[in-house]
Parts: structure tokens; C-alpha cells; sequence
């Protein structure tokens, strides 16, 4: 097999890290000054605990999103040994294709602003596996490994790549990942049963 190798898209990670930092000033900006919302329906303890929260989260998105961007490492790699994941925050390296048991692109919808409308996260292909411990305990970090974990218990896999910070369409890395997993599953059926 040639070694298909995509990149990581600096520009999608950029444009991340402008609505990331966004966030932040609009999360002190409720920190410091609550009462000038827009919206004052809610408490001011409410609104501060909302731009706490903002400025977490999102200040944790700048610390991954500036790692990546300066990362020189490629974003994906799809070969002969299986997928090298360094995409995101949960990539773990290698996914043998031993353990990979099928893939499926799923979008996770969150009802939003007391439940008037929905917003979706970006699409995630799930990497299926028979050993979600081995690559939950490969895992280098608390907040990746609990982010694995989290993971596991929602999707029933440790293993997912997003392809919103790579050079290439979700639909089209889905089609890849599966073509090279039924050509193997194919090899090994016809190697055990001719």
C-alpha cells in the first residue's frame, strides 16, 4: 500500500484560534462587567460563572490549537501498520489496523440558548476498536486520557479524528479509512479461508 499522508490545515487552525480567543474577551468581558450584557435575564453570578467558563475551555482551545499550529508533525498518516494520528488533542500515534473493528462518521447536536435552536459540533469519524484500554492507557496526559475515556462511554471508542483541523473533507477521510480497512479485512478472510 502507498503511504497516504494529509496534512494539517494551518489556516482552519488559525481561523480556530481567532473564534477561540473571541470567546476568551467575551467571557472577561462578562467576568468584568456582567451587568452590561445584553441579555439580563440571567443572575450576575450566572453570567460570571458563564465567562469563567468561556475563558477555561477556550484558553485550554488556545493552548492545543497554538501546540498544533507549530507542530511540525504530519496531521495523519495511513499506511501498511494502520492510522498515525496527530490531529488533535486525544491523538495517541499508531491505530493498528488489527484493532481497528470499523469506522462510522458521526455529529454530536447540543440544544442551545434555553433550547430555542441546536448547534452541532464538527463532524468526527470514530475509529471502532476491539482494544479501547490499550489506547486509553497510551494516552500521555490527565485531560486527553479523560477526554478518551469520555469518549468511550458516549461512542463506545476511545478513538476519534476530527477532520476540521485537517487538509481534507470528513466524508473523504471516512471513504479512505474504509476502503484500506475492507481491502484487509478482505486479504486476512481470503488468507484464512483459501
Amino acid at each position: 500500500m502507498e503511504e497516504i499522508i494529509i496534512r494539517s490545515s494551518k489556516t482552519k487552525l488559525v481561523l480556530m484560534l481567532i473564534v477561540c480567543l473571541a470567546f476568551i474577551i467575551g467571557g472577561i468581558n462578562m467576568i468584568i462587567e456582567p451587568n452590561k450584557s445584553i441579555n439580563n435575564r440571567h443572575s450576575e453570578e450566572y453570567l460570571v460563572f458563564i465567562g469563567l467558563l468561556s475563558v477555561l475551555f477556550c484558553g485550554l482551545g488556545v493552548f492545543f490549537i497554538a501546540k498544533n499550529i507549530f507542530n511540525r508533525k504530519v496531521g495523519l498518516i495511513i499506511n501498511n501498520k494502520g492510522i498515525t494520528d496527530n490531529s488533535n488533542t486525544t491523538s495517541i500515534g499508531l491505530i493498528e489496523w488489527d484493532d481497528i473493528t470499523g469506522v462510522e462518521t458521526i455529529q454530536v447536536s447540543i440544544p442551545a440558548y434555553e433550547y430555542l435552536f441546536t448547534v452541532s459540533s464538527p463532524k468526527m469519524l470514530i475509529i471502532k476498536t476491539s482494544k479501547p484500554e490499550k489506547y486509553i492507557e497510551r494516552s500521555k496526559n490527565m485531560i486527553s486520557k479523560e477526554a478518551m475515556k469520555t469518549n468511550n462511554r458516549m461512542y463506545g471508542t476511545p478513538l476519534t479524528i476530527t477532520s476540521h483541523t485537517l487538509k481534507i473533507k470528513s466524508s473523504n477521510l471516512e471513504t479512505i479509512i474504509s476502503e484500506q480497512l475492507n481491502k484487509r479485512k478482505n486479504k486476512h478472510y481470503l488468507q484464512h479461508h483459501v
